[in-house]
């Protein structure tokens, strides 16, 4: 038996914490949380809430050593972790309403959520569900929602932000991971926002009181016929929010409108399909994923395809397909390849980085390398250690200077990129790969190719 190792992002919780076991994930509960532990399950709360699928389902065992604690639950177990602001509009918005469901539940159970946090969801086999059992508390109908602030900066302003302003502004998780506050999302806001009621009661209101200088009345009594009436507002309010869903993006429409002709597009997919047959995979990682045409493919026979794209229009629209069609195993992401999440927290451990979080089979980069090499200026070598580190297996697509949409991107600017030629692009990934097979691409003069990890 290996050593016990406590997760470095659950130490904060006196209730209890996570720790790894022989490579699975255990949740110690504390003796302190035993009678709030008791009462959810024992209320019928846990048991509705797995069977509506919004709680992660886990079990009580007695294999491990107890080491002072009341219970030792083995949790079904995640295949990835995303973070917030690595997730699309909808996807914080349905996680935003899942909370608020799960609270609203609890309540008819005599518990309510003593937390509020992002960090508690995962999208988990296709759907937004809560991970943290040890978030409940017996509820008090003389009290406020104590979480209600936190939910309001960690999910709703976020929300309000890219509605208004839709730019991108969700990654200010990552800047704000305690929440973005109240007096920044109002500053930022629009004026317009003023007029609209759940921006004003939320955000506007919330600011005013912080900033007041008047003495302050004592508080109104609460009840639950309050605390129901707030819950149903944030309800209303966050399932209204349009978001990004009908938001134009430069490469949303790929597939359909910026490709150089549906032959380039059917003798890629036949060489990738050809080049896929030749891999041995279960988990893979499509990098550049746009809306997920090749995703899609790789998940015909994948445990997990992790799709990350830069453009949060393309990964949004490809949530929303994958929502409608009860996809389970096939999860997008925000991800800016020349930038992606780093680590946060204290010690910078409670949140790993995207790149240390990963640990996958295969890796595809198809219509990428020129824009990382071109765009972001960088050079084939550090993109061949980049990809080194990701998985065993590679399939990647190579464009050269003479392709009408690299030739584009690079304007005037071909005399400084002299070295993005096939034959140094070969022997930069030569270093880390050797290459199984490379097959031209019909209709272009592209190329896919297999590589395999030295």
């Amino acid at each position: 038996m290996t050593p016990t190792r406590i997760d470095p992002a659950s130490f904060k919780d006196p209730a209890g914490f996570v720790f790894k076991q022989d490579g699975l994930y255990y949740r110690h509960v504390q003796p302190g949380y035993a009678t709030d532990y008791d009462l959810m399950m024992g209320s019928g709360l846990y048991k509705l809430l797995v069977k509506k699928g919004w709680l992660i389902p886990h079990e009580e065992v007695t294999h491990l050593p107890a080491n002072g604690a009341y219970k030792i639950l083995l949790p079904q177990q995640l295949a990835f972790t995303s973070y917030a602001y690595e997730w699309s509009f909808d996807m914080l918005q349905d996680a935003a309403l899942v909370t608020l469901k799960i609270n609203e539940t609890a309540i008819r159970h005599g518990m309510i959520l003593k937390d509020a946090t992002p960090y508690n969801i995962q999208f988990h086999q296709g759907k937004p569900v809560f991970i943290d059992t040890l978030s409940f508390e017996k509820y008090d109908t003389s009290k406020p929602w104590i979480a209600y602030r936190q939910f309001c900066e960690m999910f709703l302003f976020p929300l309000y932000l890219e509605n208004y302003l839709q730019s991108g502004l969700i990654r200010l998780l990552s800047i704000y991971p305690d929440g973005i506050p109240a007096t920044e999302t109002a500053r930022l806001l629009p004026a317009k926002s003023m007029w609209n009621m759940g921006t004003w009661m939320h955000v506007h209101l919330q600011k005013a009181a912080r900033h007041s200088t008047a003495k302050p009345r004592q508080a109104a009594a609460f009840n639950a016929g309050k605390l129901s009436r707030l819950l149903e507002h944030l309800v209303g309010n966050v399932a209204a929010l349009p978001g990004r869903q009908h938001l134009p993006s430069g490469w949303s429409n790929y597939y359909d409108e910026t490709i150089l002709s549906k032959e380039y597009l059917d003798g890629k997919v036949q060489v990738f399909k050809n080049l896929l047959s030749q891999c041995l995979y279960r988990t893979a990682l499509d990098l550049g994923a746009n809306d997920g045409y090749f995703s899609r493919i790789l998940a015909d026979d994948a445990a997990l395809v992790i799709a990350v794209d830069f453009d949060a229009t393309c990964i949004n629209r490809l949530y929303e397909t994958l929502r409608a069609e009860k996809a389970k195993n096939l999860l997008p992401l925000i991800i800016d390849l020349s930038n992606p999440s780093p680590a946060f927290g204290f010690d910078n451990s409670e949140r790993p980085s995207f790149i240390n979080r990963l640990a996958v089979d295969l890796v595809v980069a198809l219509a990428l390398v020129h824009h990382l090499c071109i765009t972001k200026h960088i050079p084939f070598g550090k993109l061949a250690a980049f990809f080194n580190r990701f998985a065993p297996q590679l399939i990647i697509e190579f464009i050269p200077d003479t392709d009408p949409k690299v030739q584009q991107i690079m304007g005037d600017r071909q005399a400084i990129f002299t070295w993005y030629t096939q034959e140094a692009f070969e022997e930069s990934f030569l270093d880390y790969f050797s290459i199984s097979a490379s097959i031209p691409i019909s209709g272009s003069s592209r190329t896919l190719y297999l590589m395999k990890r030295k």
